[in-house]
């Protein structure tokens, strides 16, 4: 009996690990280089193992990262959909299902509107969860989803620093799926976000314009990619004026600080030992409205600029268009539900609205 290619040897030796329990979800495998020294092979032979792997959803690689562990479709019986619609076995439901982070914002109400508007309009009962920020109920809500035999989901997914692997299982499988806001900069897959980079450029060269030079740039932590376009947005409105850029005029609040309503408090701190700041731009109206409120506790004067119409007196804006990118969605959804699967991202220009 001949024995296996070297690079199946490798495959087959991970493949024991993950079914002993020794490598578990969520586990980062050896690298490359790591499995060429083990097995003295070269690192090319290594690296169509771990290939081999991942294209079986197996594996995934988080660019920056490694190669982690993926749990196998076929030990979560939710995702026995997903083979059955690979296979041309289940019958459509005609459902679509919609995960949400949270429903606090205006914006959040707009999204929730125009897309049941535009899944209706195409012949679809939407289903919608709300996971509240949580990976662990983003999990629980995409199996419930597919237990109840779904055609397709429309996911904004939870801000984290890596991506839920059911959502990259979703995306592996190529079950039909569009991301709404954000996008997976590792895996291709269907998205529609907003044009978040040029929309800061813009509404920070406006302060900058009017002579503003000592800029807060307030946000989460950058966990995600609206988080780093926004950021890197700002950045660009410097670079383009060949202005430096002081990260120590940067606030980012960790997202624990954000849940636990201590924002404000944080914020008026930073504000308060950076007399210099005389505008601020505010990735959401979140964390808008908590500079507002610290500013006229302060009695500051402080000029604001945020993403998203905040509804305070005097406070420009860049607005997004939701309505547009729904209808995106939603036919991007039904491109897939229809057998067409030509995976890409799409991103909506916004506009910039002045309030002096």
């Amino acid at each position: 009996m001949k024995s296996l290619p070297l690079y199946k040897q490798i495959q087959e030796d991970i493949r024991r690990l993950i079914s002993a329990g020794i490598l578990r979800e969520g586990d980062r495998v050896p690298s490359e280089k790591e499995l060429a020294e083990k097995y003295r092979v070269s690192q090319i032979t290594s690296k169509n193992a771990l290939i081999g792997l991942m294209e079986e959803g197996l594996l995934v690689r988080i660019q920056g990262k490694g190669t982690f562990v993926l749990r196998r479709p076929e030990e979560s019986a939710a995702f026995q959909h997903i083979r059955e619609a690979g296979a041309g076995l289940r019958v459509k439901s005609g459902r679509i299902g919609l995960v949400l982070p949270t429903m606090k914002t205006k914006v959040d109400q707009r999204f929730v509107d125009s897309i049941e508007k535009y899944a209706s309009a195409a012949g679809y009962d939407l289903m919608l969860r709300i996971t509240r920020e949580s990976q662990e109920e983003e999990t629980r809500v995409i199996e419930s989803f597919l237990r109840q035999g779904v055609d397709g989901m429309i996911i904004f997914p939870v801000e984290k620093e890596i991506y839920n692997d059911a959502i990259l299982r979703l995306s592996l499988e190529k079950f039909p799926l569009v991301l709404i806001d954000r996008f997976l900069k590792e895996i291709k897959t269907y998205s529609v976000s907003s044009d978040n980079v040029n929309g800061t450029k813009e509404a920070v060269d406006y302060l900058l314009e009017k002579g503003h030079s000592s800029i807060a740039f307030i946000s989460p932590e950058i966990t995600n990619t609206v988080t780093e376009e926004r950021a890197h947005g700002f950045e660009q409105a410097f670079l383009k004026r060949n202005i430096s850029i002081d990260k120590n005029l940067w606030c980012l609040l960790p997202l624990d600080t954000i849940a636990a309503g201590k924002a404000m408090e944080v914020i008026r701190e930073f504000l308060a030992k950076r007399p210099e700041i005389t505008a601020a731009f505010t990735v959401n109206t979140e964390l808008c409205r908590y500079v507002y409120k610290a500013v006229q506790s302060m009695g500051r004067n402080l000029e604001l600029v945020t993403f998203d119409p905040p509804d305070l007196p005097r406070v420009s804006y860049i607005r997004q268009n939701e309505d547009e990118m729904c209808r995106l969605t939603v036919e991007m959804l039904a491109e897939q539900m229809n057998g067409k699967h030509e995976a890409r991202r799409v991103v909506v220009p916004v506009s910039f609205v002045k309030e002096a």
